[in-house]
């Protein structure tokens, strides 16, 4: 289990979510499984995926993060 405090503060930190946004993402990923957190360049969405994931890691989370093409 990944904790909603964990959850807000990264986005927050690392997508420059305001606090308001970041608990509506962080409700629709409890509710649904999963949510859009940010529509970026390839390069970054990966890069602050791969931030996300290690710092859960650090943290012993196991939050998962999915990079995928804009539809």
């Amino acid at each position: 289990v990944t904790t909603v405090e964990f959850v807000v503060t990264s986005l927050m930190d690392i997508f420059d979510h305001d606090y308001e946004e970041a608990g509506k993402i962080t409700k629709a990923v409890h509710e649904e499984g999963a949510a859009i957190v940010a529509v970026l360049p390839f390069e970054i969405a990966e890069h602050k995926g791969g931030e996300v994931v290690l710092l859960a890691r650090a943290n012993n989370f196991p939050l998962m993060v999915k990079i995928e093409p804009e539809a």
